[in-house]
């Protein structure tokens, strides 16, 4: 295991950190480490060939190492068998791969929040457009917590899906699945859970949430951008419809008739993203070998530090739960006065401080449950950041609001 406290062994592996920039947009990606990409660049040196096609030695060197990242990422999230892994592009795709491939009825019913990215919201807004499926939208105060009975009152017998967040992209705060799991299970509702935020940071048990659908990005979580996973409980694996069929799909085709093929190939159309599979689970080897317990605990220290201190600055007002138990590592927040595109700008330009700003793909929530016009600064935090890092980006937020006084 990687001495979780000698933060510059685990530096080392990222050289992009070694011009003096501090890191703080990992929410929307996080950094790759170079034992992920030689992994990936190994494929592309020794073994480049397709997948499950061919029957010479390079195709089956890319298809052993192919199927042994879907192994890991099964074993990654408690998933019990490989045929309920989905190999994707990304978090997006998995949810619509869900959403396009139940049998919508009129009159059927989606459970969501008022907090979920934009990819679990105005997916389930094109369905009521499309069949006249009524969705419900679940508020949260404003620090993303939420009153469980809502959701008691919501689901009913005409709810077909409760689809969550596990964790706000904007606030930080981590959804109670498992409560919310057996809610909907109680009245024979399924449930997706969208773990892009989540996965990356804290152990996922998906066996434990009891959940029957869950996606997640590899680009969030040390990965290559253009991967992802679907998870699809056994029970459920023949009831959804792909999205795309056809090469790789298909177990037997004739001139009038084709058969599709078991789970996963049947959901996984074309040339899947070989390089970036391989290194994804080269990531998830990362990830796994320095733990997220004690990913998470290290964060926790990181983000305690920076939330905690930017609400002692006048001027800054700050979002999200102020119990650091529950929320992720991130934070947003604004300076009164500044628009939140200027204070980003001002942290890169001044600082070599990279954060995000804007509405973070959740606009049902900066502007509807915040108000927040323009949308906040985002600072989201990894086992990477260092606590002088989050000092000096407290230091400069204290500066810049000192020059409003």
């Amino acid at each position: 295991m990687v001495n979780l406290f000698n933060i510059e062994d685990i530096r080392r592996d990222f050289p992009i950190l070694n011009s003096g920039l501090i890191y703080f947009d990992n929410a929307a990606s996080s950094l790759t480490p170079e034992p992920v990409i030689q992994k990936m660049l190994e494929f592309y040196r020794h073994y480049r060939a397709n997948v499950e096609r061919g029957v010479h030695k390079l195709s089956q060197k890319a298809s052993k190492e192919y199927e042994e990242a879907r192994i890991k990422i099964a074993k990654f999230i408690n998933a019990n068998s490989e045929t309920e892994v989905i190999i994707t592009k990304n978090t997006t795709e998995g949810i619509n791969i869900i959403a396009n491939g139940i049998n919508w009825q009129k009159g059927d019913k989606i459970v969501t929040t008022l907090i979920e990215h934009h990819s679990n919201f105005i997916t389930w807004l094109r369905l009521k457009q499309k069949f006249g499926v009524e969705v419900k939208v679940i508020k949260p105060n404003k620090e993303g917590k939420f009153n469980i009975k809502d959701f008691e009152e919501a689901l009913d017998e005409k709810t077909k899906l409760l689809t969550v967040t596990h964790a706000s992209n904007v606030l930080g705060s981590i959804t109670p699945v498992k409560e919310l799991t057996k809610i909907a299970h109680n009245v024979k509702a399924k449930v997706l859970i969208d773990g892009a935020q989540s996965t990356p940071h804290i152990s996922i048990n998906v066996k434990e949430m009891d959940c029957d659908f869950f996606v997640f990005s590899g680009h969030k979580m040390l990965g290559p951008t253009g991967i992802g996973a679907l998870y699809i409980k056994e029970d459920y694996l023949k009831d959804i419809e792909p999205l795309s069929i056809g090469g790789g799909t298909i177990s037997e085709v004739t001139p009038t008739s084709y058969m599709l093929d078991e789970s996963p190939m049947r959901f996984e159309a074309g040339t899947p993203p070989i390089a970036e599979a391989i290194g994804l689970g080269a990531a998830i080897d990362y990830l796994t070998k320095i733990g997220l317990k004690n990913i998470e605990a290290y964060e926790k220290k990181l983000i305690e530090k920076m939330d905690s201190e930017l609400r002692k600055i006048d001027k800054v007002e700050v979002y999200g739960p102020k119990n650091i138990t529950e929320k992720i590592g991130l934070t947003s927040f604004n300076i009164k006065g500044l628009n939140p595109h200027d204070v980003a700008l001002t942290l890169d330009v001044s600082a070599n401080i990279m954060v995000r700003s804007g509405h973070h793909c959740a606009m049902p929530l900066t502007k509807e449950l915040l108000g927040l016009n323009e949308g906040s600064v985002r600072a989201s935090l990894y086992l990477y950041n260092t606590m002088e890092e989050v000092e000096k980006f407290l230091s400069v937020i204290d500066e810049v609001a000192k020059t409003l006084t």
